[in-house]
């Protein structure tokens, strides 16, 4: 029987309404609820392309034997994390801190105004001996200490709740002094380079996640640090970006990226397709490409490309969420292969050549003797030659399997991230149509997010097809959105001289408001929510980058980009104000904290303005941009220089314009 989630907007929710489990969305009702029945609030979070959220749903929430557990003895919530990343984050923070670690689906267990006391992730319906205990046990368990001993429960979400209002107060004031220092910022660098696998790529061991925001760190800090640090940066963001081009993480007939890896070679993903790595990683390979021209970098841009455009674009000009990583009820099936499927679409000839660089073989690599397409050919002429038998392959892949769910809302946030991606990528690979396309995106982002009224704004977290936008957005979406109309405003002079003043406007007035709702009048940092939305537990600030950058750190881009083009003292002041949160975090978590460090080392080398002239030749400037090392540029038409001059501005000093574009570009 249909439950209260049948009225809902999220897919993860809707995938929940005909669950037993009497589910209340997150809100007043459900707190009403628990505090009248006197029964603890059971949480749990997820997302719709989450394979785990899918197997826990089926194996307990299905069950009409542990629903009704869950019904007797608690009121219970659902909550789609990309819908209110507030919540998850509070409960993330809580869960990590009772069991050392999270993920989802993340289940926990609350007073009933919302205060956590115990929580876990994945618990099956039986004991299997991995050592978890079942679903139907760590319920009862809770129900009847909650009875019992309810007192201690009470003492356990207090000192959580303390622990988490301490960890937001003691990183903006303990940790909030010093300065952010180019030795700094070159110690953190070395740290993260000595983490690096030199043999696969990436850092770390398995699970391995494509670490976009510490490469582009690196690739920032380069030109300030000495020649040997600079050859091992070179090292490790190439081996890495080559490594997840090749690797199953991408996918190699249909172009975009899975959410990560299970092993240390890339090959075997966890195959949800989520919206914001896909838009870090064509950032990520544009800036490679710039910086070394490698065809490679360019052929997974246009690929991931041609994927947004196929299967995730919305009609009306934004970009869906995500792509599910099961279908069929099984996880990866869409996406692998088995020698016979590759010869009978291909013909035994392209299908030899195909199978021997791309390793689909008789044992397979994945599940039932199937292949997980990864690129074992160094050349990459061959690449280019199998080209149309990888076309071959998607056509029939799109003609005759069941595609994966997708998710359709449109998230502020990550739209933001992809606009920004595909404005630069537009500009650098000399494809004004995906200028275009993050232009579109981007008024979509004000027309349907964003209202205003009376000198300020309200924006919107999510946009459901059908349903409008909804949610109150957080910190990450203003400060995103604010970034993503800088660079959008700083390459849209190329192909609409002029057009950049809307959008440096927009930016301006996201940022402004977020500098109003956000602000911590007491002490460093902005928080994650306004002080309207704020969890029943505690208002945080997100300082940690996660699978997606902090609000903090885009703080950190939005405002120095700002200033860079206004010169306007009160940016240069919140930024100044803000930096020092993070050197304690450089020098211990570096690749946590990879986005603002970002920031900083980009602050460090000094932002480029480049004023242009009305009648300046915008597409040799362009041409020339594209052949010299990555580096944060603006472009700006200006009426204050001659018609086909070009001036330099570095941080915070012009040179004299000129109309010899060589000599302009020289002091770069």
């Amino acid at each position: 029987m249909p439950n209260r989630l049948t009225l809902e907007n999220s897919l993860y929710l809707q995938q929940h309404a005909d669950n037993p489990v009497d589910w209340y969305p997150w809100g007043d009702e459900a707190f009403k609820a628990a505090e009248s029945s006197g029964k603890p609030l059971l949480v749990s979070i997820g997302y719709s392309s989450c394979h785990w959220c899918h197997v826990m749903a089926h194996e307990c929430f299905e069950d009409e034997y542990i629903a009704s557990i869950m019904n007797k003895h608690f009121v219970c919530v659902k909550v789609d994390r990309e819908e209110r990343p507030d919540v998850d984050q509070i409960y993330m923070e809580s869960v990590q801190m009772i069991q050392q670690q999270g993920g989802w689906p993340l289940n926990v267990f609350c007073l009933p105004d919302g205060r956590p006391f115990f929580g876990g992730t994945y618990f099956p319906p039986e004991d299997r001996g991995q050592g978890l205990i079942p679903w139907p046990q760590i319920c009862m368990r809770i129900s009847d200490f909650y009875k019992r001993s309810r007192s201690e429960l009470v003492e356990n979400a207090e000192a959580i709740q303390k622990n988490i209002i301490s960890g937001t107060q003691d990183s903006s004031k303990e940790f909030g002094t010093g300065e952010l220092t180019a030795d700094l910022l070159t110690e953190a660098a070395l740290g993260i380079c000595g983490n690096h696998d030199d043999r696969y790529g990436g850092f770390g061991d398995a699970p391995k996640f494509p670490p976009s925001m510490t490469l582009n760190f690196l690739r920032a800090i380069r030109p300030i640090v000495d020649p040997v640090l600079a050859k091992r940066i070179d090292t490790v963001t190439h081996t890495t970006l080559r490594a997840m081009a090749h690797g199953g993480i991408f996918d190699q007939i249909g172009g975009g990226f899975a959410r990560y890896s299970v092993d240390t070679h890339w090959l075997i993903p966890h195959f949800e397709k989520m919206l914001y790595d896909n838009a870090l990683l064509i950032d990520a390979y544009t800036r490679g490409w710039v910086d070394t021209q490698e065809p490679l970098y360019a052929a997974i841009v246009e690929e991931t490309m041609g994927w947004l455009e196929r299967e995730m674009s919305a009609p009306e000009g934004a970009f869906y969420a995500a792509l599910d990583a099961d279908s069929e009820g099984k996880e990866g099936v869409y996406y692998v292969w088995t020698p016979e499927e590759v010869d009978s679409v291909l013909g035994l000839t392209l299908a030899r050549d195909l199978r021997a660089s791309y390793n689909i073989t008789t044992e397979g690599n994945f599940e039932e003797g199937t292949s997980n397409l990864a690129l074992v050919e160094a050349d990459f002429s061959v690449r280019e030659k199998l080209s149309n038998a990888r076309r071959l392959l998607r056509e029939y892949r799109e003609a005759e399997r069941v595609p994966p769910g997708k998710d359709t809302k449109i998230c502020t946030a990550w739209n933001s991230m992809l606009i920004r991606a595909l404005a630069d990528a537009g500009f650098y690979f000399n494809r004004p149509e995906w200028l275009e396309r993050a232009r579109k995106a981007a008024d979509f982002v004000w027309d349907s997010l964003i209202v205003e009224d009376a000198g300020t704004i309200q924006m919107k977290s999510v946009f459901y097809e059908g349903a409008g936008a909804r949610v109150d957005a957080f910190l990450h979406d203003y400060a995103l959105a604010a970034d993503a109309f800088l660079v959008l405003g700083s390459k849209i002079d190329w192909i609409d001289p002029g057009a950049s003043a809307l959008y440096y406007s927009r930016a301006k007035i996201c940022l402004d408001q977020a500098l109003q709702d956000f602000s911590d009048p007491h002490s460093i940092g902005y928080f994650f929510t306004t002080d309207r939305t704020s969890s029943p537990v505690a208002r945080q600030k997100e300082w940690f980058d996660n699978a997606t950058p902090s609000g903090n750190s885009v703080m950190l881009h939005a405002l120095s980009g700002i200033y860079a083009l206004e010169g306007d003292g009160r940016y240069a002041q919140e930024l100044a104000k803000t930096l020092p949160a993070y050197v304690h975090y450089a020098g211990k978590v570096a690749s946590g904290v990879a986005h603002a460090l970002e920031a900083a080392a980009v602050y460090q080398c000094g932002i480029t303005v480049i004023k242009v002239g009305e009648k300046a030749d915008l597409k040799a400037l362009r041409e020339a941009l594209s052949m010299k090392s990555w580096k944060r540029v603006f472009i700006k038409h200006s009426t204050e220089i001659p018609l086909e001059n070009f001036q330099i501005c570095i941080g915070t000093k012009c040179h004299a314009s000129t109309g010899n574009l060589d000599k302009a570009l020289a002091l770069l």
